[in-house]
């Protein structure tokens, strides 16, 4: 039934909460069904149709994720970085901001993008999980030329005014 029960509070019965109370019986069903959407936002983050599309159902729009990738339609997981020491693979967009040209670049570290790729949520989540205390991270990249974010499911945005470009006055 939609809503849990929270245990009484003394004599007192409690409102219901939202949500669904998952059994024991779909608790590895449900693990994998989140970790397949999870993996599919992240994927689109990146620009992989193909990708993405491998871990949704019909239902979560397989097809319109699984079709022809060009660059031309839409965002195509067609180039990476090297952000704070990692490559990261994803796409990037160029775009105007109060005049100067910005690019801004989304994608998530290679060996984790190749896992997805292949379908092999379980290791992506294994070593996600282990890196969960040191991965996240907010510093300005030199060599990139800007600020790069970092984030504990291993996507990265980074952003950068492109060269030969004033910065606005303020």
């Amino acid at each position: 039934m939609p809503g849990i029960q929270p245990p009484p509070a003394g004599d007192v019965v409690l409102e219901p909460v939202p949500g669904c109370h998952v059994t024991p019986k779909y608790f590895t069903w449900f693990q994998e069904t989140l970790g397949h959407a999870a993996a599919a936002g992240l994927m689109a983050f990146t620009g992989s149709g193909k990708a993405t599309a491998r871990h949704l159902t019909d239902r979560q729009g397989h097809k319109r994720f699984g079709g022809f990738e060009h660059a031309a339609s839409g965002s195509v997981q067609d180039i990476s970085h090297e952000l704070l020491g990692d490559t990261y693979a994803g796409t990037d967009h160029v775009f105007r901001l109060n005049g100067p040209r910005i690019e801004a670049f989304s994608g998530v570290e290679a060996r984790l993008f190749a896992l997805l790729s292949e379908g092999q949520v379980e290791e992506y989540r294994a070593i996600v999980h282990a890196k969960r205390h040191t991965s996240p991270q907010l510093a300005w990249d030199k060599k990139w030329g800007g600020p790069v974010s970092v984030h504990s499911d291993g996507s990265v945005l980074a952003i950068r005014l492109l060269p030969g470009q004033r910065r606005p006055r303020h």
